[in-house]
Protein backbone atom coordinates (compact mmCIF):
# COMPACT_ATOMS: atom_id res chain seq x y z
CA UNK A 1 0.00 0.00 0.00
CA UNK A 2 1.63 3.22 -1.14
CA UNK A 3 1.44 6.87 -2.08
CA UNK A 4 1.66 6.59 -5.85
CA UNK A 5 2.39 9.13 -8.57
CA UNK A 6 0.54 8.09 -11.74
CA UNK A 7 1.87 9.56 -14.98
CA UNK A 8 0.02 9.64 -18.29
CA UNK A 9 3.33 9.19 -20.05
CA UNK A 10 2.19 9.85 -23.62
CA UNK A 11 0.44 13.07 -22.59
CA UNK A 12 3.35 14.16 -20.38
CA UNK A 13 5.87 13.70 -23.19
CA UNK A 14 3.58 15.41 -25.71
CA UNK A 15 3.68 18.44 -23.43
CA UNK A 16 7.50 18.26 -23.33
CA UNK A 17 7.56 18.28 -27.13
CA UNK A 18 5.26 21.31 -27.24
CA UNK A 19 7.48 23.28 -24.83
CA UNK A 20 10.63 22.29 -26.74
CA UNK A 21 9.07 23.60 -29.96
CA UNK A 22 8.29 26.92 -28.25
CA UNK A 23 11.78 27.32 -26.77
CA UNK A 24 14.54 26.19 -29.16
CA UNK A 25 17.73 25.33 -27.29
CA UNK A 26 15.82 24.83 -24.04
CA UNK A 27 17.86 23.82 -20.97
CA UNK A 28 15.81 21.42 -18.80
CA UNK A 29 16.10 22.07 -15.07
CA UNK A 30 16.31 19.15 -12.62
CA UNK A 31 16.73 20.35 -9.05
CA UNK A 32 15.37 19.79 -5.55
CA UNK A 33 13.32 16.60 -5.55
CA UNK A 34 13.30 16.52 -9.35
CA UNK A 35 9.95 18.36 -9.47
CA UNK A 36 8.35 15.38 -7.79
CA UNK A 37 9.60 12.83 -10.35
CA UNK A 38 13.11 12.27 -9.00
CA UNK A 39 16.49 13.10 -10.51
CA UNK A 40 16.97 9.79 -12.27
CA UNK A 41 13.65 9.99 -14.12
CA UNK A 42 14.16 13.57 -15.27
CA UNK A 43 17.71 12.80 -16.41
CA UNK A 44 16.25 9.97 -18.47
CA UNK A 45 13.61 12.27 -19.96
CA UNK A 46 16.21 14.95 -20.77
CA UNK A 47 18.25 12.34 -22.62
CA UNK A 48 15.13 11.23 -24.49
CA UNK A 49 14.59 14.86 -25.57
CA UNK A 50 18.10 15.01 -26.97
CA UNK A 51 19.23 17.71 -24.51
CA UNK A 52 22.95 18.47 -24.55
CA UNK A 53 22.81 20.13 -21.13
CA UNK A 54 20.84 19.70 -17.90
CA UNK A 55 20.64 22.34 -15.16
CA UNK A 56 20.81 21.22 -11.53
CA UNK A 57 20.53 23.11 -8.27
CA UNK A 58 23.72 22.27 -6.40
CA UNK A 59 27.10 20.58 -6.76
CA UNK A 60 25.75 17.71 -4.63
CA UNK A 61 22.95 17.18 -7.14
CA UNK A 62 25.47 17.31 -9.99
CA UNK A 63 27.54 14.60 -8.26
CA UNK A 64 24.48 12.33 -8.17
CA UNK A 65 23.04 13.10 -11.59
CA UNK A 66 26.35 12.78 -13.46
CA UNK A 67 25.90 9.00 -13.53
CA UNK A 68 22.44 9.29 -15.14
CA UNK A 69 23.05 12.08 -17.69
CA UNK A 70 26.01 12.08 -20.06
CA UNK A 71 25.78 15.67 -21.31
CA UNK A 72 26.91 18.91 -19.68
CA UNK A 73 25.57 19.79 -16.22
CA UNK A 74 24.97 23.43 -15.29
CA UNK A 75 25.00 24.09 -11.53
CA UNK A 76 22.61 26.97 -10.81
CA UNK A 77 23.76 27.81 -7.27
CA UNK A 78 26.64 30.30 -7.61
CA UNK A 79 30.16 29.33 -6.60
CA UNK A 80 31.46 30.76 -3.33
CA UNK A 81 35.04 30.62 -2.06
CA UNK A 82 35.31 28.27 0.89
CA UNK A 83 32.48 25.98 -0.20
CA UNK A 84 32.94 22.25 0.36
CA UNK A 85 34.78 20.79 -2.65
CA UNK A 86 32.77 18.16 -4.52
CA UNK A 87 34.58 15.99 -7.10
CA UNK A 88 32.96 16.70 -10.47
CA UNK A 89 33.85 15.95 -14.10
CA UNK A 90 34.92 18.64 -16.57
CA UNK A 91 31.49 18.60 -18.19
CA UNK A 92 30.08 20.41 -15.15
CA UNK A 93 29.62 24.16 -15.63
CA UNK A 94 29.56 26.43 -12.58
CA UNK A 95 27.42 29.53 -12.19
CA UNK A 96 29.25 32.57 -10.82
CA UNK A 97 27.72 35.78 -9.50
CA UNK A 98 30.77 37.84 -8.50
CA UNK A 99 34.16 38.85 -9.82
CA UNK A 100 35.75 37.12 -6.84
CA UNK A 101 33.94 33.94 -7.80
CA UNK A 102 35.40 34.10 -11.30
CA UNK A 103 38.90 34.51 -9.84
CA UNK A 104 38.25 31.46 -7.66
CA UNK A 105 37.50 29.19 -10.64
CA UNK A 106 40.61 29.50 -12.76
CA UNK A 107 40.43 27.08 -15.70
CA UNK A 108 36.83 26.11 -15.03
CA UNK A 109 33.80 26.34 -17.30
CA UNK A 110 31.57 29.11 -16.01
CA UNK A 111 28.30 30.94 -16.66
CA UNK A 112 28.22 34.44 -15.17
CA UNK A 113 24.93 35.56 -13.63
CA UNK A 114 24.04 39.26 -13.85
CA UNK A 115 21.95 41.05 -11.23
CA UNK A 116 18.33 41.28 -12.36
CA UNK A 117 15.33 43.02 -10.78
CA UNK A 118 15.02 39.83 -8.66
CA UNK A 119 17.94 41.29 -6.66
CA UNK A 120 18.96 37.80 -5.57
CA UNK A 121 22.52 37.51 -6.82
CA UNK A 122 24.60 38.54 -9.82
CA UNK A 123 27.36 40.85 -10.98
CA UNK A 124 26.53 44.55 -11.17
CA UNK A 125 27.21 47.04 -13.95
CA UNK A 126 30.05 48.43 -11.83
CA UNK A 127 31.71 44.98 -11.86
CA UNK A 128 31.97 44.78 -15.64
CA UNK A 129 35.39 46.50 -16.10
CA UNK A 130 36.98 44.04 -13.62
CA UNK A 131 35.07 41.16 -15.16
CA UNK A 132 36.56 41.77 -18.60
CA UNK A 133 39.99 40.99 -17.14
CA UNK A 134 38.88 38.12 -14.89
CA UNK A 135 37.27 36.04 -17.65
CA UNK A 136 40.63 35.54 -19.33
CA UNK A 137 41.37 32.86 -16.73
CA UNK A 138 38.16 30.84 -17.17
CA UNK A 139 36.27 29.13 -19.98
CA UNK A 140 33.23 31.36 -20.36
CA UNK A 141 30.14 29.45 -21.48
CA UNK A 142 27.92 32.53 -21.45
CA UNK A 143 26.01 34.95 -19.27
CA UNK A 144 22.71 34.38 -17.48
CA UNK A 145 19.83 36.44 -16.13
CA UNK A 146 17.17 35.14 -13.74
CA UNK A 147 14.00 37.22 -14.03
CA UNK A 148 11.04 37.60 -11.63
CA UNK A 149 7.80 35.73 -12.28
CA UNK A 150 5.53 38.75 -11.74
CA UNK A 151 6.16 42.29 -12.90
CA UNK A 152 3.72 44.33 -10.83
CA UNK A 153 5.35 47.61 -11.85
CA UNK A 154 4.39 47.06 -15.49
CA UNK A 155 8.02 46.79 -16.65
CA UNK A 156 9.00 44.72 -19.69
CA UNK A 157 11.09 41.57 -19.22
CA UNK A 158 12.55 41.88 -22.72
CA UNK A 159 13.66 45.44 -22.08
CA UNK A 160 15.41 44.31 -18.90
CA UNK A 161 17.37 41.70 -20.86
CA UNK A 162 18.14 44.20 -23.64
CA UNK A 163 19.49 46.62 -21.04
CA UNK A 164 21.95 43.99 -19.86
CA UNK A 165 22.88 43.00 -23.39
CA UNK A 166 23.75 46.64 -24.11
CA UNK A 167 25.84 46.91 -20.92
CA UNK A 168 27.75 43.72 -21.65
CA UNK A 169 28.36 44.76 -25.24
CA UNK A 170 29.58 48.21 -24.13
CA UNK A 171 32.04 46.47 -21.79
CA UNK A 172 33.28 44.41 -24.77
CA UNK A 173 32.30 41.15 -23.14
CA UNK A 174 31.51 38.11 -25.34
CA UNK A 175 27.79 37.63 -26.01
CA UNK A 176 27.71 34.30 -27.81
CA UNK A 177 25.27 32.73 -25.30
CA UNK A 178 22.73 34.14 -22.85
CA UNK A 179 20.86 31.84 -20.47
CA UNK A 180 17.46 33.24 -19.45
CA UNK A 181 14.69 32.27 -17.06
CA UNK A 182 10.97 33.12 -16.84
CA UNK A 183 10.47 34.51 -20.34
CA UNK A 184 7.48 33.78 -22.57
CA UNK A 185 8.07 32.16 -25.96
CA UNK A 186 7.23 35.36 -27.82
CA UNK A 187 9.60 37.33 -25.58
CA UNK A 188 12.42 34.91 -26.31
CA UNK A 189 11.69 35.21 -30.04
CA UNK A 190 11.87 39.02 -29.81
CA UNK A 191 15.29 38.82 -28.21
CA UNK A 192 16.59 36.30 -30.72
CA UNK A 193 15.43 38.52 -33.56
CA UNK A 194 17.11 41.61 -32.09
CA UNK A 195 20.37 39.81 -31.26
CA UNK A 196 20.85 37.20 -34.01
CA UNK A 197 24.51 36.65 -33.11
CA UNK A 198 23.62 35.55 -29.56
CA UNK A 199 22.13 32.17 -28.71
CA UNK A 200 19.41 32.53 -26.10
CA UNK A 201 18.80 29.42 -24.02
CA UNK A 202 15.78 29.27 -21.72
CA UNK A 203 16.30 27.39 -18.46
CA UNK A 204 12.92 25.79 -17.74
CA UNK A 205 11.75 23.45 -15.00
CA UNK A 206 8.19 24.00 -13.78
CA UNK A 207 6.67 24.80 -17.17
CA UNK A 208 8.38 21.80 -18.75
CA UNK A 209 7.74 19.09 -16.17
CA UNK A 210 4.56 20.36 -14.49
CA UNK A 211 2.89 22.48 -17.16
CA UNK A 212 0.16 19.91 -17.94
CA UNK A 213 -1.56 19.31 -14.61
CA UNK A 214 -3.78 16.56 -16.00
CA UNK A 215 -0.81 14.41 -17.03
CA UNK A 216 -0.06 13.41 -13.44
CA UNK A 217 -2.00 12.38 -10.35
CA UNK A 218 -1.09 11.39 -6.80
CA UNK A 219 -3.17 8.72 -5.04
CA UNK A 220 -2.88 7.32 -1.53
CA UNK A 221 -4.00 3.76 -0.76
CA UNK A 222 -6.48 3.15 2.04
CA UNK A 223 -4.81 0.98 4.68
CA UNK A 224 -7.52 0.76 7.35
CA UNK A 225 -11.08 1.99 8.00
CA UNK A 226 -12.55 2.16 11.51
CA UNK A 227 -16.11 3.20 12.32
CA UNK A 228 -16.46 5.75 15.16
CA UNK A 229 -19.45 7.27 16.92
CA UNK A 230 -19.78 10.86 18.08
CA UNK A 231 -17.73 11.31 21.24
CA UNK A 232 -15.42 8.31 20.68
CA UNK A 233 -11.79 9.06 21.49
CA UNK A 234 -9.05 8.27 18.99
CA UNK A 235 -5.50 8.96 17.88
CA UNK A 236 -2.29 10.00 19.61
CA UNK A 237 -3.98 12.85 21.46
CA UNK A 238 -7.24 10.99 22.17
CA UNK A 239 -9.47 13.63 20.67
CA UNK A 240 -13.23 13.09 20.47
CA UNK A 241 -15.01 12.39 17.21
CA UNK A 242 -17.25 15.35 16.36
CA UNK A 243 -19.87 13.11 14.74
CA UNK A 244 -20.48 9.57 13.51
CA UNK A 245 -18.27 8.43 10.65
CA UNK A 246 -15.06 6.62 9.80
CA UNK A 247 -11.39 7.07 10.58
CA UNK A 248 -9.57 6.35 7.34
CA UNK A 249 -5.86 5.53 7.43
CA UNK A 250 -4.33 6.41 4.07
CA UNK A 251 -0.76 6.07 2.74
CA UNK A 252 1.02 9.41 2.72
CA UNK A 253 2.47 11.25 5.71
CA UNK A 254 5.03 13.87 6.61
CA UNK A 255 7.91 11.84 5.13
CA UNK A 256 6.09 12.09 1.79
CA UNK A 257 5.51 15.83 2.22
CA UNK A 258 1.84 15.49 3.20
CA UNK A 259 0.87 18.34 5.51
CA UNK A 260 3.97 20.31 4.53
CA UNK A 261 3.29 23.35 2.40
CA UNK A 262 5.47 26.19 1.13
CA UNK A 263 4.09 29.69 1.79
CA UNK A 264 2.17 31.21 -1.11
CA UNK A 265 1.93 34.83 -2.21
CA UNK A 266 -1.76 35.76 -2.03
CA UNK A 267 -3.23 38.30 -4.45
CA UNK A 268 -6.76 39.65 -4.17
CA UNK A 269 -9.42 39.80 -1.47
CA UNK A 270 -10.87 36.28 -1.83
CA UNK A 271 -7.57 34.34 -1.59
CA UNK A 272 -6.60 36.41 1.44
CA UNK A 273 -9.98 35.80 3.08
CA UNK A 274 -9.66 32.07 2.49
CA UNK A 275 -6.17 32.13 3.99
CA UNK A 276 -7.48 33.85 7.12
CA UNK A 277 -10.32 31.32 7.36
CA UNK A 278 -7.94 28.37 7.09
CA UNK A 279 -5.70 29.86 9.77
CA UNK A 280 -8.70 30.29 12.05
CA UNK A 281 -9.81 26.69 11.60
CA UNK A 282 -6.28 25.45 12.27
CA UNK A 283 -6.37 27.06 15.74
CA UNK A 284 -9.21 24.65 16.65
CA UNK A 285 -7.44 21.64 15.09
CA UNK A 286 -9.45 21.70 11.87
CA UNK A 287 -7.01 21.18 8.98
CA UNK A 288 -8.05 20.29 5.47
CA UNK A 289 -6.22 17.25 4.09
CA UNK A 290 -5.09 16.97 0.44
CA UNK A 291 -7.03 13.70 0.03
CA UNK A 292 -10.34 13.57 -1.83
CA UNK A 293 -13.15 11.10 -1.16
CA UNK A 294 -16.74 11.14 -2.36
CA UNK A 295 -16.05 14.24 -4.44
CA UNK A 296 -14.86 16.32 -1.48
CA UNK A 297 -11.51 17.19 0.04
CA UNK A 298 -11.56 15.62 3.51
CA UNK A 299 -10.29 16.82 6.89
CA UNK A 300 -7.38 15.41 8.84
CA UNK A 301 -8.66 13.64 11.95
CA UNK A 302 -5.34 14.64 13.53
CA UNK A 303 -2.00 15.90 12.21
CA UNK A 304 -0.45 13.51 9.65
CA UNK A 305 1.89 10.81 10.95
CA UNK A 306 5.26 10.05 9.39
CA UNK A 307 4.05 7.64 6.69
CA UNK A 308 0.26 7.72 6.93
CA UNK A 309 -2.53 10.21 7.46
CA UNK A 310 -5.75 9.65 9.38
CA UNK A 311 -8.80 11.30 7.83
CA UNK A 312 -12.29 11.74 9.18
CA UNK A 313 -15.03 10.77 6.72
CA UNK A 314 -18.54 11.59 7.99
CA UNK A 315 -21.31 8.99 8.02
CA UNK A 316 -23.21 10.68 5.18
CA UNK A 317 -20.34 9.91 2.76
CA UNK A 318 -19.63 6.53 1.11
CA UNK A 319 -17.60 4.19 3.30
CA UNK A 320 -14.04 3.81 1.95
CA UNK A 321 -12.72 0.27 1.51
CA UNK A 322 -9.23 -1.00 2.26
CA UNK A 323 -7.24 -1.11 -0.96
CA UNK A 324 -9.07 1.77 -2.63
CA UNK A 325 -7.06 4.87 -3.55
CA UNK A 326 -7.81 8.49 -2.72
CA UNK A 327 -6.73 11.25 -5.10
CA UNK A 328 -4.32 13.61 -3.32
CA UNK A 329 -3.77 17.25 -4.31
CA UNK A 330 -0.08 17.57 -3.48
CA UNK A 331 2.60 20.00 -4.52
CA UNK A 332 5.12 18.16 -6.69
CA UNK A 333 8.15 20.07 -5.41
CA UNK A 334 7.50 19.08 -1.79
CA UNK A 335 6.27 15.51 -2.33
CA UNK A 336 8.16 12.20 -2.23
CA UNK A 337 6.22 9.25 -3.64
CA UNK A 338 6.62 5.58 -2.74
CA UNK A 339 6.26 4.48 -6.34
CA UNK A 340 5.78 5.96 -9.80
CA UNK A 341 3.49 4.23 -12.27
CA UNK A 342 3.47 5.03 -16.00
CA UNK A 343 0.15 4.47 -17.69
Amino acid sequence: MALTLYVDTARWRAHHKHVLEQFPGLVPVCKGNGYGFGHERLAEEATRMGSDILAVGTTYEAARIKDWFSGDLLVLTPFRRGEEPVPLPDRVIRSVSSVDGVHGLVGARVVIEVMSSMKRHGVSEQDLPQLAHAIQDVRLEGFAIHLPLDRTDGSDAVEEVIGWMDRLRAARLPLHTMFVSHLKAEELARLQQQFPQTRFRARIGTRLWLGDHDATEYRGAVLDVTRVAKGDRFGYRQQKAASDGWLVVVAGGTSHGVGLEAPKALHGVMPRAKGVARAGLATVNRNLAPFVWGGKQRWFAEPPHMQVSILFVPADAPEPQVGEELVAHLRHTTTQFDRLVDR
